[in-house]
């Protein structure tokens, strides 16, 4: 290396020295100076702005998703609510056929429910002034009657409908021709 001297390990970079007395200001110097002069930055710039426009999006796309995500929840819950209230309702159902297969709730639901007494026991019941009993709702019902015994089935109407496109009406009063005019008082 010829000519260059080597930078002292006390200064920073090479030629970067403290400037001495009498001497010009550095460019550093120079430099802060004319930036007071000069007007300052804008603080919205275009990044900023579309960092604000990517964030709105993120923002849409977002609270679009959290109200989904809430709407769903919300059916959630009311579906388990529904399923814990079909739940109880089966198993008081479960509870009630039970019972229903012990022979002594039978016996006592048929004495309170139909008056009905075992052989040797003598049923009372009081009569009220219509002559009805008094106290006493539940009753068995007479067997349903067929009300439609006396409408055909479906298919009896459709085969009829076949049967009667496939045979002639017949007149049921034709009239006689007439052969002569006779006079009004003459006809009797």
């Amino acid at each position: 290396m010829s000519g260059a001297r080597p930078s002292s390990p006390r200064s920073g970079r090479a030629g970067s020295r403290p400037g001495r007395p009498g001497q010009r200001p550095s460019a550093g110097r120079q430099r802060a100076a004319s930036s007071a002069r000069t007007p300052a930055r804008p603080r919205f710039t275009g990044r900023a702005a579309v960092l604000v426009l990517v964030l709105a999006v993120l923002v849409v796309s977002y609270a679009s998703s959290m109200r989904a995500y809430l709407q769903q929840r919300a059916e959630l819950n009311s579906l388990n609510h529904n399923i814990h209230t079909s739940q109880t309702r089966i198993a008081a159902l479960e509870r009630e056929q039970k019972r229903w297969k012990d022979p002594a709730y039978l016996r006592a639901q048929a004495r309170e429910r139909f008056g009905w007494v075992l052989p040797g026991e003598v049923g009372l019941q009081v009569i009220g002034p219509n002559g009805k009993p008094m106290g006493h709702s539940d009753t068995l019902s007479a067997p349903a009657t067929a009300h439609g015994s006396q409408q055909p089935l479906w298919w009896q109407s459709a085969w009829g409908s076949v049967v009667a496109a496939g045979t002639p009406k017949l007149k049921k009063h034709v009239p006689t021709p007439v052969t002569e005019i006779r006079p009004k008082s003459s006809r009797q």
